[in-house]
């Protein structure tokens, strides 16, 4: 059926409305630090204050008309680039819009009136409306308008990966910063909150059990196959978790059952990470790997930042109940694009028999395949070693911050919304150099980027409270962090073997950051009280060296190549796991 000419337009100007809808909050923002700060985020997201909805309505219209001229006269090329760029610019202003909303004063979510914003809700409607309408509507197909570097991250399966991003981070902040702040309005002790970090630790024993998601078969829903089904049951249980904290009161007499319920959802959230990763790995070609692994990221940063926001941003005008129901839907995501994208292909079926033999050959045979691998144990070395440096300096920086005089408004500004958009721009970075340079470059690249990243704080901590230096600092720091969490993600998942991919990837992620956390708990505090802050992070570079040396030994010698598992190899036609222009399609 031929498509009337109006209906490209058509679909710009519901976009470009959406937009100016969007938009329109910002107009009146006052830059950070500046009085008000009342004068933005939720206030505008709930209509309060001097928002007006007409005024939305006469400054959408205006943009969608400039929307119209733009499609005839450049005779509709090009109107994808728009649909997709105005749909990373909508979501940006709303998670902007959170983000500013939970550092507003208690004072003034407390003192301003809840009214129904229409104009800013049918903006959210109109801007997913505008999408598939002008999905529909275009000439050809939709991403063939969009650059060549930028047109891989919106194939079907990074797109997934950004889904499933979503979902893995929101349970991370429900028992992080999230918990932290409700324990704390609930009267609970600085020492009693620090032991629930036990909940978060769940995460680095993931692998114990991960051997469950590859090996057993769910009854009735394993029909809909091994990775969706299991994508449905954890998602679920994340939700049952996040629904029981939600109705879990935080006595100080009693704090058990506020223990027990975090722990619940560290046990689902790291149950829902590993089906998660597994689904994520397979779904991808190896030449998707980077460009699936930077989606995921940005996913999992937006999914944990935007539920922590919206937690601290319903709580504050509804309590920390509904707050909670609200983020137990970050779940859906995940489960919408298993259902959507179907089984990936599999390469080992579950265990049909039973008995002890079985569970042991499920238990044993991630761990088996893997030593089985020529320099196996370097590798491992390697996945131990080479993120202790990076570690130990990430979780110092608010420790140099507070002792340098940095207020809170200043670290929400530069650590929390700078920090964010360089860590953004550093996944972009890291997918495409990842695809041009193949992985065993970039992997090295970003390696060293990380350990040199930590001289920045070194030179802060000399220079004392400077906020350029600060601004500097952690922008190089999440700019390099973006780029080596997607590009080391990657070589990851491409160690994997496609029979044993959940249970491996949990092994090689949780060996991952195993011993940096260890040592920053154990050890950090003592050397900084000992060596000062320079020498500190003079000293997480130089123990940020020998990961950098064994990766470059591990190139020079073949042995990356020799160690990737079928996961990075399966439809490559040339080199393995470089995810450039010798994979296949």
């Amino acid at each position: 059926m031929k498509r009337p000419q109006w209906a490209y337009p058509a679909a710009q100007l519901a976009l470009a409305a959406a937009l100016a809808l969007l938009a329109l909050p910002w107009l009146t923002v006052a830059t950070p630090g500046s009085a008000p700060l009342a004068v933005h985020g939720y206030d505008f997201l709930l209509g309060a204050g001097a928002f007006k909805p007409s005024m939305t309505f006469v400054l959408g219209m205006l943009v969608a008309a400039a929307s119209l001229v733009f499609s005839f006269v450049w005779r509709q090329r090009g109107g994808a680039s728009l649909m997709v760029g105005g749909a990373a610019v909508g979501g940006v202003l709303v998670i902007l819009a959170v983000l500013f909303a939970a550092f507003s004063p208690p004072k003034t979510l407390a003192t301003s009136t809840i009214q129904p914003a229409i104009g800013y809700w049918l903006g959210l409607v109109a801007l997913v409306a505008a999408f598939f309408a002008g999905r529909k509507a275009a000439p050809q197909d939709w991403r063939a308008d969009l650059p060549e570097g930028v047109r891989p991250y919106f194939e079907n399966a990074p797109l997934a990966s950004f889904a499933l991003g979503l979902s893995s981070g929101f349970p991370f902040a429900m028992i992080g910063a999230t918990l932290t702040s409700r324990l704390k309005q609930d009267g609970i002790d600085k020492a009693t909150i620090t032991a629930f970090a036990l909940a978060i630790l769940v995460y680095n024993l993931k692998f114990l059990w991960a051997w469950i998601i590859d090996g057993v078969k769910l009854p009735i829903l394993g029909r809909l196959g091994q990775r969706v089904s299991w994508l449905i049951v954890a998602g679920i249980l994340v939700v049952a978790a996040v629904a029981n904290m939600a109705f879990t009161q935080a006595d100080p007499g009693n704090i058990w059952p506020m223990v027990t319920a975090a722990v619940l959802v560290g046990l689902a959230g790291a149950t829902y990470d590993i089906v998660i990763d597994g689904y994520r790995i397979e779904i991808l070609e190896p030449r998707q790997l980077g460009y699936g692994s930077g989606m995921s990221q940005y996913g999992w940063r937006i999914g944990s930042a935007g539920a922590g926001a919206v937690a601290l941003v319903v709580a504050a005008r509804f309590g920390w109940e509904a707050a909670y129901l609200v983020c137990a839907l970050f779940a859906l995501p995940a489960i919408i694009a298993g259902l959507i994208l179907g089984e990936p292909e599999r390469h080992r079926p579950p265990a049909e028999r039973k008995g002890v033999a079985t569970v042991l050959k499920s238990i044993w045979g991630p761990f088996v395949e893997f030593f089985q691998r020529q320099g196996a144990w370097i590798v491992l070395i390697f996945i131990l070693v080479h993120k202790i440096g990076d570690t130990l300096a990430n979780l110092t920086f608010r420790l140099l911050f507070d002792d340098l005089g940095f207020t809170n408004d200043e670290i929400a500004f530069y650590d929390v919304a700078l920090g964010f958009f360089a860590y953004m721009i550093g996944v972009f970075i890291g997918g495409m150099l990842y695809a041009r340079m193949g992985m065993k470059r970039s992997v090295l690249l970003s390696l060293v980027l990380m350990a040199v990243s930590n001289l920045s704080f070194a030179a802060l901590a000399a220079a004392g409270h400077s906020n350029i230096g600060m601004a500097g600092a952690i922008g190089f720091e999440n700019i390099a962090s973006g780029f080596g969490g997607v590009v080391v993600i990657a070589y990851f998942s491409a160690l994997t073997d496609l029979r044993f991919t959940a249970a491996q990837y949990a092994l090689i992620s949780a060996g991952a950051s195993i011993l940096g956390r260890f040592l920053t708990g154990t050890t950090a505090g003592s050397l900084i009280e000992a060596m000062g802050y320079v020498n500190f992070y003079l000293l997480t570079t130089l123990i940020a060296l020998p990961g950098v040396f064994i990766y470059w030994w591990m190139m020079r010698t073949g042995l990356v190549d020799r160690s990737i598992g079928t996961a990075g190899t399966e439809g490559a036609g040339g080199t393995e796991g470089e995810g450039g222009e010798e994979a296949k399609a």
